[in-house]
């Protein structure tokens, strides 16, 4: 193996596969990255047995060949050397790093040692808008909480329903739901749950990257493909087991009636619940009082070491005057996703959901349970 890359291609690559290598003592395997060459490609592979991502850079090539490097070793090597290209090759199973002044022996493993990354095996897929996407998932991946019980809820939920993918999570005390609306339509409706960790190795991924990506599905597999900007040739695959079972049917008990609904800004609302946090007793408790007559909100919190807090703010407010309690942490969870100005705060009643959404937008809600005060 023998090849001369640029610095800069080849730090694209390691800061990709890096994302998905985890410290694993009992497969030391699974700490490394497989540099292999392909035609006039150098291709680095990484994997943790649930997900694995490819990344292709384009590359010299003398000699064709394969070797397993250490990851965490290879990252912080490249973040040394000069803006230079770098020549790399292959003696037994070690790896030559030279650039300039820089000459480093890096040993490695057998190639042969390393796991198989699923290639994509479909032809049922769709193109989207890879930084939409990526913003959809992080509207709604802090959500899950990991369950034995109910592994379903510990994904995210991917609902292709011809030109919308609908996105939703849940942790049975919250849920929100994100729609992506698509240029073009599904193939077939299609339903899907992503385990949580595999949404944060995609938002890390592809989070930063413009264009298309295309994503392929299979009953218990997913792939994600980003293409190369110069030539039409993937850059980045990515892979990752789906979860078995069935999602929650949340449409069914999504709200649709409310008995007040309160318009107000955004920030002057996330404000307020910021400052009575600090407050606020054991159960992260926050109050809420809500007067349609003088359309005012009242937030309240105390705590018994701290302090009381009080505080007022103005906002449209239609239907009965009520008092209700939230987590103050799970409620700026929501209020943070909201991308308006403007949001609206829809309460059922007293011990009922809450619904927030971006005014004049229909692309969002985020369902919360009111905590009970005694």
């Amino acid at each position: 193996m023998k090849l001369t890359i640029l610095k800069d291609v080849m730090k694209k690559g390691i800061e990709v596969v890096e994302k998905i290598t985890q410290k694993n003592l009992t497969l030391p395997i699974l700490q490394t990255t497989i540099f292999q060459t392909e035609k006039n490609f150098l291709t680095l592979s990484s994997t943790n047995l649930e997900t694995g991502v490819i990344w292709w850079g384009l590359a010299r090539i003398e000699k064709e060949g394969k070797i397993c490097l250490p990851t965490k070793v290879l990252s912080q090597l490249i973040s040394f050397v000069p803006q230079k290209s770098i020549s790399l090759f292959k003696e037994n199973l070690s790896l030559w790093v030279e650039c300039e002044n820089y000459k480093t022996e890096i040993i490695g493993l057998d190639a042969e040692e390393f796991p198989i990354i699923p290639k994509i095996q479909t032809e049922n897929s769709i193109l989207v808008d890879t930084s939409l996407f990526c913003q959809s998932l992080s509207q709604v991946v802090k959500i899950p909480s990991p369950s034995t019980a109910r592994p379903e809820i510990s994904g995210v939920l991917l609902n292709f329903q011809e030109n919308i993918i609908k996105i939703a999570a849940t942790d049975s005390f919250r849920l929100a739901e994100k729609k992506l609306f698509l240029p073009n339509p599904f193939p077939q409706k299609h339903s899907l749950i992503l385990p949580q960790n595999s949404v944060r190795e995609i938002i890390g991924i592809f989070g930063e990257l413009e264009g298309e990506m295309r994503i392929y599905i299979s009953p218990k597999q997913i792939w994600f493909e980003s293409l190369m900007s110069e030539i039409s040739h993937p850059q980045i695959q990515y892979t990752s087991r789906l979860i078995e079972g069935e999602y929650p049917n949340y449409e069914e008990i999504t709200p649709k009636k409310f008995g007040t609904t309160v318009s107000l800004s955004k920030e002057k609302l996330l404000n307020q619940i910021k400052t009575a946090s600090l407050f606020s007793g054991k159960n992260n408790e926050i109050i809420m009082k809500i007067d349609p007559k003088n359309e005012t909100i009242t937030i309240l919190s105390q705590s018994p070491n701290l302090g009381k807090y009080e505080g007022s703010l103005a906002g449209k407010i239609k239907g009965e005057k009520v008092e209700i309690a939230f987590n103050h942490r799970f409620l700026i969870d929501g209020i943070l996703e909201i991308k308006s100005p403007e949001l609206t705060l829809n309460l059922t009643n007293e011990e009922g959901p809450a619904v927030l959404r971006p005014v004049d937008l229909e692309d969002y809600f985020y369902i919360l349970m009111p905590i009970k005060t005694i």
